[in-house]
């Protein structure tokens, strides 16, 4: 450190130098967060000329290099000079910070592209990048390293180490071919900078699939393709993996594809649109910007409805750019949402016997799905990455269009429109109800040991322990196995709950139908911390859950039950990893050992495992006891077996349930034990050639 501060030690970054010496400022960070915000620039970009109704069709191409291509059919970049800078309009874009068709010239009516750096920042973090343009019956294609234009020489292969020479005197954007009449589009392949992405950085199928997917649902008529051609993605034929999506629905599609419940309301559309003036700098014909006051339309698109769940799923979009974190525009939305059904639910106080309770945003939310998306020309975002939308009056317009239409909908005299209105508050007061008296009971109880209260079920074993960290509760299968787990338990930390064959299948049945069910409420009430949206994590009187059932197919069914219960009303228990499933043994080989050597005895836990071991055994010359008992059911294993196999710490195997995503695994539960038939049998059907006849323990 040196007390010395004058102008040399000032440094002055110039082009995309800001961009690699600061990576993060621009693409949120340099994992493969970063990296897939990249790919979200490039086919954006593609994407808005679909929305100003140029091109229908987007390919995404993941190389087995490591490279990524995008190819569109808009009007492709503009290849004249740019008269300002001298370059062609392709060296501008991808050179340029601060430069592009959407800064309010006419070019986009509204964009996702705002700032005019996407490009050219991807540029600057790609160790090489080609770009190749279709127009006016012509292809042109210009390659850049680090974001310096130049020429590779590749033999073969295209490839980023391949040897390059930068343009000294001037640029060039070569012809490399002739196009049909007509034909425009833009073809973009980069290679990431490892020098600026850290090792693991990676491209995401799963995330890349799901934003081609609801791009295709706000944009209807636009196909996307993802195809992946990584090696690790290849299936066993070895070919690459292809995804299309193509939906003519908009986002009513949208709403019906992410809900996960059955519907109280139809899919409501919601459209409106409002102006408002703001002052913004304009670009004049002499080169000089100036302060000048415009009026700006913005168009809003809600689609939502209300399902028996209590889970809410929100999306919102500003010219089809995802704001995860919301913005003004949500902030309109649920406030807005709140005041007309506070309103209709003093209107109707009487028959709904509210009494003083207020309603609170979570009640209204509550079950709802919703799709909300504005357009907004050059609309205020907070920061590059676009998770916020900052522009001020597009609250008021957006609560202006909720109150007009939502209003409407519920003063309408048609008969379908008043039972969906009446269903809704009916569901709202509900919610609320559930709240007031969730908050009431929380404030008058404390935990209660088994000791202390009688209202926990008499089948249960409690533990000793009030140690919620180290303490487990067991659901066993039948009153054989309790018997057996009884004895084989750890009294101070591990309790048992008998469970009587098959639960209520809690995916098809109502929240009513669930609570009244012996089986479910004597679970919930164990563990003590409440149901739905009223479930209370810390209140939970047990470190662990463990699913203990037989190693069969209707210990497996079981298990599925039993999972579904907690995913869908306690399912912060899976979020935080609380949730397993015990791995009881499926053999027991007792190894006989020559002389007066005690035999020994080994579990297996697969006929695989089993088969490997006695090929082990063969080979060494050893024998063992025939036949080899092969375990039907808990019940069939004495307290020492059980104790050392499944219970025992010191021995035991237990599989964490987790959930890596809620939705995916909504969609699991709902295709599996949901009221919908058909997709299931159809899944069956085309999955039964996956499994094997000899898993099934028929």
């Amino acid at each position: 450190m040196t007390a010395e501060y004058s102008a040399h030690h000032l440094q002055v970054l110039e082009g995309l130098e800001a961009v690699r010496k600061r990576p993060g400022m621009y693409i949120g960070s340099n994992g493969s967060p970063g990296l897939m915000h990249c790919l979200w620039e490039i086919i954006d970009n593609a994407v808005d000329e679909a929305v100003a109704g140029n091109g229908k069709r987007i390919e995404t191409i993941l190389h087995a290099d490591g490279s990524v291509e995008v190819q569109d059919s808009g009007r492709g970049i503009p290849v004249d000079i740019e008269p300002r800078t001298g370059l062609t309009g392709v060296e501008v874009v991808y050179t340029k910070l601060h430069a592009g068709g959407k800064f309010g010239g006419g070019s986009y009516a509204a964009s996702g592209g705002l700032h005019g750096v996407g490009a050219s920042v991807v540029n600057a973090l790609s160790e090489r990048l080609d770009v190749e343009v279709d127009r006016g019956g012509k292809t042109y294609a210009m390659s850049f390293h680090r974001g310096e234009p130049g020429l590779f020489t590749d033999s073969g292969e295209k490839r980023p180490d391949a040897p390059f020479a930068p343009f000294e005197k001037s640029s060039e954007l070569r012809v490399i071919g002739k196009t049909a009449r007509g034909v425009t589009g833009t073809r973009v392949r980069y290679w990431a900078d490892r020098q600026i992405f850290t090792k693991d950085a990676a491209f995401q199928l799963g995330e890349l699939e799901t934003r081609a997917r609801q791009t295709a649902f706000l944009v209807p008529g636009l196909e996307l393709t993802i195809r992946d051609e990584r090696e690790e993605s290849r299936g066993e034929d070895g070919a690459a993996k292809e995804t299309s999506f193509h939906y003519e629905g908009g986002i009513s599609e949208f709403v019906e594809y992410l809900a996960m419940d059955a519907p109280v309301t139809d899919t409501w559309r919601i459209q409106g649109s409002g102006t408002f003036k703001e002052t913004v700098p304009v670009l004049q014909a002499d080169g000089h910007m100036v302060s000048t006051e415009v009026e700006r339309e913005c168009r809003v698109d809600l689609a939502m409805r209300w399902g028996t769940g209590y889970d809410t799923v929100t999306r919102s979009f500003v010219n089809i750019i995802a704001t995860p974190k919301g913005g003004t525009h949500q902030q309109g939305f649920e406030q807005e949402l709140l005041k007309v059904l506070r309103a209709q639910v003093d209107q109707n106080s009487r028959r709904l016997k509210v009494g003083n309770d207020k309603l609170e945003k979570d009640d209204v939310l509550a079950g709802l799905t919703a799709v909300l998306t504005v357009e907004v020309p050059e609309p205020q975002f907070e920061g590059q990455t676009k998770e916020v939308l900052g522009t001020p009056a597009v609250r008021q317009i957006v609560a202006q269009v909720l109150r007009k239409e939502l209003g409407a909908r519920f003063t309408s005299t048609k008969r379908d429109d008043k039972n969906q209105a009446s269903q809704l508050l009916d569901k709202v007061v509900a919610e609320m109800k559930a709240r007031v008296s969730a908050r009431a009971h929380k404030e008058t109880q404390r935990r209660k040991t088994a000791l202390e209260s009688s209202s926990l079920p008499v089948k249960l074993v409690d533990c000793r322990s009030n140690d919620v960290s180290r303490s487990e509760l067991f659901i066993v299968e039948g009153d054989s196995a309790l018997g057996t787990a009884r004895r084989a338990r750890d009294s101070e930390v591990q309790a048992l709950l008998p469970i009587r064959g098959k639960i209520l299948n809690v995916q098809r049945a109502s929240i009513g139908d669930m609570l009244s069910n012996a089986e479910c409420a004597a679970i919930i009430q164990t563990i003590g911390a409440g149901s739905g949206r009223t479930f209370d994590l810390d209140q939970a009187r047990y470190g662990k859950i463990i699913l203990m059932s037989d190693a069969d197919v209707d210990g497996a069914h079981i298990r599925t039950l039993l999972l579904t219960l907690f995913f869908r009303y306690m399912r912060p228990l899976i979020e935080e990893g609380r949730v397993f499933a015990a791995v009881p043994p499926l053999h027991r080989v007792i190894v006989m050992n020559p002389g007066s050597k005690p035999n020994e005895t080994i579990y297996t836990y697969s006929e695989q495992e089993l088969h490997t071991l006695l090929a082990k055994l063969r080979k060494a010359n050893k024998r063992w006891h025939e036949p080899i008992q092969r375990y039907k059911g808990l019940g069939e294993m004495d307290a020492d077996q059980l104790a050392n196999t499944t219970m025992d710490k010191a021995g035991r195997l237990l599989r964490r349930v987790r959930m890596e995503d809620a939705e995916a695994a909504g969609r699991v539960f709902e295709l599996l034990m949901g009221n919908e038939v058909a997709p299931r049998r159809e899944f069956i059907v085309d999955s039964s050639d996956q499994l094997s006849r000899e898993s099934i323990d028929a």
